[in-house]
């Protein structure tokens, strides 16, 4: 790769490494930290070399996407330019050949041209000639010996374990911008095709290898920046994923434009960038794809959200920890249709479809809140009464091949959208955001598997059009849902819950199918909310701004529209309305 070539294809901006309190936005911020204390993050590779050089022999593990070569080499011209003799193994040497691994893999991949494949069985050794790995010795003649890579841990030395981590927003954006490559490969391949490989395969094993490792690394490295890295010690850093797990925390969300995209989020979130085209998609706590970042003297360090999940899952999830295991169960992200277009017409597989074909433990059940929209928003939902599902997939089937457009509402029913609707979208339902809203999906967490069946004859942003999906959509539409049992069913209908003094819990019930429910608390000033043992998740969805203190004395700040978690080991929390008009705080809980 030469350095013309751009490392990274999107036009925001990446996370600073430094932060200064004198910077913080007004409303929303989109790097949002906990506080780790003081002097426990450090910076740079001079700082890091001083601590590799204090143990002699280090193993340097991490994942898939890091700039190994650069990591190298910016390690090997530090502790060269201090005089040290050193010996680095780099692990891309003992990956089986790519014919190998091609053959190995192809299994978990599905078709060629399919969007999907299968969670795969591998694991990391499987990637490795691990005979050839397991003989690699320490050179006694050198000052200093390094083994650096993906795997570095399976050459089993008994050595200082550091781990580098990257954030899956900057992975995918060196992914598009073609600077990396899956796991053992040395090409890029077409992205539908490379991101497949990732998700299905590469974060796969690379996830359950950092499972094992968590609580034996010495120091972890964030290595998301071009030229820098951040770091902090083991300890403190399971330290603060501890407190985290019974306090009140924020995932750092990302952003991507889409097809379909808005301009509700450019207009309202200050920090992202206003040269990009629009923002369809904020991963609010889409946590595969999060990251939680740390503060200690404005530094800043950002692990995978999974880290959390591996160390802490029962303070997390409470009494669905063992239900759920490490799967952080429920998902919100904001779909952005503001000046923008409507999602495809589309639905989402049954749970024991998605388990056989895609190897997933749970379904894409999905509800839509309006935060936000126009008087003219609407939502496709449910089928007309008089559908006839082999004239629609004749004609789903037609305007594909053809490029035609279709009156879509022959077949699907559209729905005026209002601020605070609740619209309820078990597996198997036919359903589309239209434009002119800004969407909260509340849903479970699997989130890639739309099966899209008509897409307004347009092009994605690549001047491609996007894949359909009519066969897998037909395997799980339910057909039962139409005519009036739409709305009967698949709108929620608002009730009062309980009222204490100036709080009123509203209940927003969900529909039978969603192991979820959603809550909405309205109130003036202050109030009290327990866990019972029960994770929350909680966003302001009309007022000002919050301020949230858990039972451990933590105190966080929170405008309108930030997504934050309480875990079931909080065990209780205050929010206090910092703004004139009465607070509504939506909270989502497993049911």
């Amino acid at each position: 790769m030469s350095i013309e070539e751009p490392i990274r294809k999107t036009a925001q901006e990446i996370m600073p490494d430094h932060i200064s309190a004198i910077h913080q936005p007004e409303g929303y911020d989109i790097y949002p930290y906990y506080p780790l204390g003081d002097q426990k993050i450090f910076n740079g590779y001079s700082s890091l070399c001083d601590y590799i050089i204090e143990q002699k022999t280090v193993v340097i593990d991490g994942y898939v996407g890091v700039f190994w070569n650069r990591l190298i080499t910016a390690l090997s011209q530090e502790l060269s330019s201090r005089q040290f003799s050193v010996n680095i193994i780099y692990t891309a040497s003992f990956f089986k050949s790519e014919a190998e691994l091609n053959a190995i893999i192809a299994p978990f991949l599905g078709a060629e041209d399919s969007v999907w494949g299968r969670k795969t069985t591998l694991t990391l050794s499987d990637y490795f000639d691990t005979v050839a790995l397991n003989a690699v010795r320490k050179d006694s003649t050198a000052d200093i010996n390094i083994i650096i890579g993906c795997g570095a841990s399976l050459a089993n030395w008994n050595a200082s374990l550091i781990y580098v981590d990257l954030p899956k927003n900057e992975l995918q954006h060196r992914m598009s911008a073609g600077s990396i490559y899956n796991l053992g490969t040395s090409e890029p391949e077409a992205q539908m095709e490379m991101y497949k490989r990732f998700y299905f395969v590469d974060w796969v094993v690379l996830n359950q290898h950092k499972k094992d490792l968590v609580n034996a690394i010495d120091v972890f490295v964030d290595a998301q920046w071009e030229d820098e890295v951040n770091w902090a010690y083991g300890k403190d850093l399971r330290d603060g994923l501890t407190k985290m797990s019974s306090s009140v925390f924020r995932a750092r969300p990302w952003f991507a434009p889409g097809a379909w995209g808005g301009q509700w989020m450019k207009e309202h979130m200050p920090q992202l960038d206003r040269n990009e085209v629009n923002y369809a998609w904020s991963f609010e706590l889409i946590v595969p794809e999060n990251g939680i970042v740390f503060e200690s003297d404005g530094w800043l360090l950002e692990v995978s959200f999974d880290a959390l999940m591996f160390t802490h899952n029962e303070n997390v999830l409470g009494k669905h920890a063992a239900n759920f295991g490490n799967e952080f169960p429920i998902r919100f992200d904001f779909l952005d249709t503001f000046d923008g277009g409507n999602l495809s017409i589309q639905c989402h597989p049954s749970l024991e479809y998605i388990q056989n074909e895609f190897g997933e433990n749970i379904t894409q059940d999905e509800t839509y809140y309006i935060l936000d929209c126009k008087d003219d928003a609407t939502v496709y939902l449910g089928f007309q009464e008089d559908i006839d599902a082999a004239e629609f997939r004749k004609t789903l089937e037609n305007s594909n091949l053809n490029n035609e457009e279709i009156d879509i509402e022959k077949y699907v029913q559209v729905h005026q959208a209002k601020k605070h609707d609740l619209f309820l979208i078990p597996n198997g339902t036919v359903h589309s955001a239209g434009a002119q809203n800004l969407v909260l999906e509340i849903s479970a967490t699997p989130y890639i598997f739309t099966f899209k069946m008509y897409d307004w004859v347009r092009l994605d942003l690549n001047g491609k059009p996007r894949p359909i999906n009519i066969d897998h959509a037909f395997k799980n539409l339910n057909f039962s849902r139409k005519g009036d049992k739409v709305q009967q069913e698949l709108i929620s209908k608002p009730s009062v819950f309980f009222e204490r003094d100036d709080m009123t819990c509203y209940h927003l019930p969900t529909h039978q199918d969603h192991f979820y429910d959603v809550h909405r608390l309205e109130f003036d000033n202050e109030i009290e909310v327990q866990t019972e043992n029960v994770c929350h998740v909680l966003m302001l969805v009309e007022g000002t701004a919050i301020t949230v203190e858990s039972a451990d004395g933590t105190i966080m700040n929170f405008p309108f529209a930030e997504t934050f978690v309480i875990p079931a080991a909080a065990g209780s929390y205050k929010i206090i309305n910092k703004g004139a008009e009465r607070a509504k705080v939506i909270k989502a809980f497993l049911k």
